[in-house]
């Protein structure tokens, strides 16, 4: 009988351990997955909804967004900062990553397409891009063109309008396109240039003008999986939702187009 007893015992505890066993497999698989992602500064609110929104279809991914200006984030990721996702505001950084075999082999997609405005405080009597030359403007908020895709576009603005050498003195740079958005809105700049998705939460500004689509390259924003990333599947499916209906529907509601 006490044989019997032990034997009952020892596969009580077996199945016991089996159970646990079976109960860690169960936990690991659920264990949560951090992306870090780069993304542009200006992309901050609609990023902000899109993880909100993506945390409700997948509960175990949990998206730590790092924003700045593309140029500083592209050699953060040289640097060999942590990274998984890069986003930026224009072609010239992920190229420049691609270039250096820093990309995973055919994630490097077009995201979105964007707009740049001239924009001034709310209640600004400045009406048109020409009032740029006049005593009403003395300083002009753009991003710092080497490493600010905005800036890029609106140095090309500010050029191929012959306006450049005419208001060059009153220009001033910011780190990023969100910093310009601040100078314009505290009015310590007349106007700046910025992307229309970064007005669309903004009662402080008003846009004087929508650029020309010929006065500067497309703006287009890309989107890469970074080769180290140890996250390569999360990473995919997080691209693919962001190109999909859905993702798309919520970068439009924040001022955005679609690339097609």
């Amino acid at each position: 009988m006490k044989i019997k007893k032990l034997g009952i015992i020892g596969l009580s505890i077996c199945l016991l351990l089996g159970i646990s066993g079976c109960s860690k497999t169960s936990n690991e698989n659920d264990e949560t997955i951090e992306l870090n992602i780069s993304a542009a500064a200006s992309l901050k609110e609609a990023m902000g909804e899109i993880e909100k929104e993506y945390k409700k279809i997948n509960e175990n991914v949990s998206l730590v967004i790092n924003y700045g200006g593309s140029g500083t984030l592209q050699q953060q990721i040289e640097q060999g900062a942590p990274c998984d996702i890069f986003i930026s505001a224009g072609q010239k950084q992920m190229k420049a990553l691609e270039e250096e075999g820093l990309l995973l082999e055919d994630t490097y997609k077009d995201l979105l397409k964007n707009d740049l405005v001239l924009i001034a405080s709310k209640d600004s009597d400045i009406q048109s891009i020409n009032d740029l030359l006049t005593d009403k403007v003395k300083h002009i908020a753009i991003g710092e063109k080497e490493s600010v895709p905005a800036g890029k576009y609106a140095d090309e603005v500010l050029t191929n309008l012959n306006l450049k050498s005419k208001v060059e003195s009153k220009l001033v740079f910011a780190k990023d396109v969100k910093e310009v958005l601040a100078w314009t809105q505290s009015e310590n700049a007349e106007v700046g240039f910025v992307y229309y998705s970064d007005t669309i939460n903004s009662d402080q500004v008003k846009i004087i003008e929508t650029t020309p689509e010929d006065s500067h390259s497309d703006i287009v924003y890309p989107i890469g999986i970074i080769k180290s990333s140890k996250q390569v599947n999360a990473a995919k499916e997080f691209q693919e939702y962001l190109l999909s209906n859905e993702g798309q529907k919520i970068f439009k509601e924040f001022g955005y187009k679609a690339v097609n």
